[in-house]
């Protein structure tokens, strides 16, 4: 309530009147009683109903909103204000009055009967401002910082904005010179094809088009005799090993027979009796295999492994590419200059070293001013065009994942969820803060990784990656308590537990500090941690009464 307003009151009323105890100065106003004939009546706060002003504070509860009893325990809803002079006002529960302890809300011992609590609120309220004082003058200090913090995030915006910028001309250069490249690689390709096909005309290439279709057709009846002579062989096996030789079919023994000697193969009623003839009926027969061998090889015709292995790869050639190393090996036809390089087999051997460097100076002479062209191969130049068209698509990849990673940081800047609304953050970016306890150092680097390390040498342990801000519910984003809080998760597994984390627990300090470092579950990991980014300025009433205060201590 303010002062002024106790001027609507009549003076005889404020003067015969004492504020009720336990009420406090801006309630005060609404606990006058009311004249009804000779008596003095007071109607509820809720307006309910209207008691003798006698009632209130007499120790019973008559208002149901329990507005009648601000100076007892009668009423459990009720509130109790301690005027705590030279220090704040509080208020306390009316069920805490009269309960035979002092409440620290209440320092000057009101809400007991006198004699039973000692006011202290001149040390109490001298120790708290003393307490205000310092905190205000660490606010003033460590705001000082952050407003270098915010200055860092606007030329980073600057920056950002201005690379980006370049970088998007880059792209643009990159890519017409991209679109120019691959134009005229499909204009050589399409010049070099050309090229080709007329050297294809050649009776050389011709024959060997035509030896190769032979070949193909070959291995096409090769593979059907194959796949015959395989069918054939298992029925004459079948034959073989299920006929009956005591019907003395003639026919069918000389075609076993026949079948026996053609593969090699003893006769099926002396296998078991002719194990040791039969393994040197084999060694003779790779002797002369062997024999057949080494008379192919001389020949230089292919065995059958050979045809059945390597004349597929052969016939996968390619005999295009073929052509053009033809085509290095015998020369490139005659160019504009040829004859100047042919003339120096006609000179005497003493003077043809003079020749070949007057030659070249001349040719040189010639290319430069373009009345001949360089002497180079089409395929040479289209392999040359092709890795200058790759290099700069590579080149432009590259530029577009460098604007990319500059826009995602200029979006992050000024993103409550990350650096902030006024990207008092960004300075902090990858910051690392440690603080050693027992055989560990603890390290965080803010918006990165937490980590373990053991001093005395060992495997360093990740505590977990930079998730979020406080998240908590009810915690609105961007406000001074999101910022409070920092959650790294998805660290190492701790074994027979769950996977690391920590959480950081941030306040105002005029440095970037790890305070101390506690574990309070089995790997869920807290840190202390100051930092002049939490604090923020003060307020323009805050600052009247440290500029008072300060010159009371003046």
């Amino acid at each position: 309530m303010h002062p002024w307003l106790l001027l609507l009151f009549p003076l005889h009323a404020l003067a015969s009147t004492k504020r009720p105890h336990g009420v406090s100065l801006e309630l005060a106003a609404r606990y006058v009683p009311a004249r009804k004939g000779s008596s003095e009546v007071w109607e509820c706060l809720d307006g309910s109903k209207t008691i003798e002003w006698s009632a209130v504070n007499d120790d019973f509860c008559d208002c149901p909103d329990g507005s009648d009893e601000p100076g007892t325990g009668a009423c459990p809803n009720s509130r109790f204000y301690c005027v705590n002079e030279g220090h704040i006002g509080a208020y306390i529960p009316s069920s805490r009055v009269n309960d035979g302890l002092c409440e620290p809300e209440c320092c000057d011992g009101s809400d007991e009967a006198p004699g039973v609590c000692e006011n202290v609120c001149k040390e109490v309220g001298e120790a708290y401002r003393e307490r205000v004082r310092a905190e205000q003058k660490l606010r003033k200090t460590g705001a000082k910082i952050r407003s270098t913090y915010i200055a860092f995030a606007q030329k980073e915006k600057k920056r950002l904005e201005q690379e980006i910028a370049e970088t998007e001309q880059e792209i643009a250069t990159r890519e017409k010179e991209v679109a120019r490249l691959r134009d005229l690689v499909e204009r050589t390709e399409s010049l070099s094809a050309a090229a080709l096909e007329v050297r294809k005309q050649s009776p050389l290439y011709q024959s060997l088009m035509t030896h190769v279709t032979a070949l193909k057709s070959l291995q096409r009846e090769y593979q059907k005799h194959l796949e015959r002579e395989k069918a054939l062989g298992d029925i004459l096996d079948n034959l073989r090993t299920g006929y009956n030789p005591n019907y003395q079919d003639m026919a069918v023994l000389e075609a076993v027979r026949g079948w026996e000697h053609l593969a090699g193969l003893p006769h099926i009623n002396d296998v078991a009796k002719g194990d040791e003839s039969t393994a040197e009926t084999g060694s003779d027969e790779e002797d002369g295999g062997e024999e057949e061998e080494e008379e192919e090889q001389d020949d230089g015709l292919w065995s059958e492994l050979q045809l059945e292995h390597q004349l597929g790869e052969l016939l996968n050639t390619d005999y295009e590419a073929l052509l053009l190393e033809h085509d290095k090996l015998v020369g490139a036809p005659a160019s504009e200059t040829s004859i100047l390089y042919n003339l120096s087999a006609y000179l005497p051997d003493s003077i043809v070293p003079q020749y070949e460097a007057l030659r070249d100076q001349f040719v040189s002479w010639l290319e430069a001013i373009g009345l001949v062209k360089p002497a180079a191969t089409a395929s040479a130049d289209t392999s040359r065009l092709q890795k200058t068209l790759s290099d700069a698509e590579h080149s432009l990849d590259l530029t577009r994942k460098e604007k990319e990673q500059k826009d995602k940081e200029l979006q992050r800047l000024f993103d409550p969820e990350w650096y902030g609304a006024e990207g008092e953050w960004k300075k902090l970016d990858g910051n690392c803060l440690s603080k050693e306890v027992g055989d560990y150092i603890y390290e965080v680097c803010l918006f990165d990784e937490a980590r373990q390390k053991p001093i005395k040498g060992g495997t360093t342990f990740s505590l977990g990656h930079f998730e979020s801000w406080n998240n908590a519910p009810g915690v609105e984003k961007g406000s001074p308590e999101y910022y409070r809080r920092q959650r790294y998760t998805r660290g190492a597994k701790c074994w027979n537990g769950p996977q690391r984390s920590v959480t950081l627990d941030m306040s105002c300090g005029t440095e970037n500090a790890v305070l101390s470092v506690a574990e309070p579950e089995k790997c869920e990991y807290e840190f202390k941690v100051t930092s002049p980014a939490l604090c923020l300025p003060l307020s323009a009433a805050e600052e009247k009464g440290y500029a008072a205060a300060k010159k009371e201590e003046l």
